[in-house]
């Protein structure tokens, strides 16, 4: 997938499973890899990081991949984690390192585009 002219390799999180396990256990990601997770439709979303050991961006998009909001989520190890909820319903969200939606300038209305690995 691609937004801002940036590639990315990501993983596809569309099963119940894989929606729920996330980036959990995780020591590290490379710089242009990411999860992308994928829901039958649109609504409000929020995210947690219980588990997850690696500050993420969670970036979220409407039906049509335009980008909804963006939270930076830190790792937390407690039993009760804050929650990281879109500002608009979300059909698709997209975890990647902390850090890169600022360095991408990343904004709402912003397109993300996402094509097979030989495009």
């Amino acid at each position: 997938m691609r937004i801002k002219g940036e590639k990315f390799t990501v993983e596809v999180a569309d099963t119940p499973d894989k929606l729920q396990l996330g980036l959990m256990f995780r020591e590290s990601m490379p710089r242009d890899h990411g999860m992308l997770f994928i829901f039958s439709g649109e609504s409000m979303r929020s995210f947690w990081m219980k588990n997850t050991k690696i500050p993420l961006d969670i970036i979220y998009f409407d039906r049509n991949l335009q980008l909804v909001s963006v939270a930076n989520a830190k790792p937390c190890r407690t039993p009760a984690c804050r929650g990281y909820p879109s500002t608009g319903p979300a059909m698709y969200v997209l975890e990647l390192n902390a850090g890169l939606a600022d360095e991408l300038g990343l904004a709402a209305g912003d397109q993300l585009e996402v094509f097979l690995p030989d495009q």
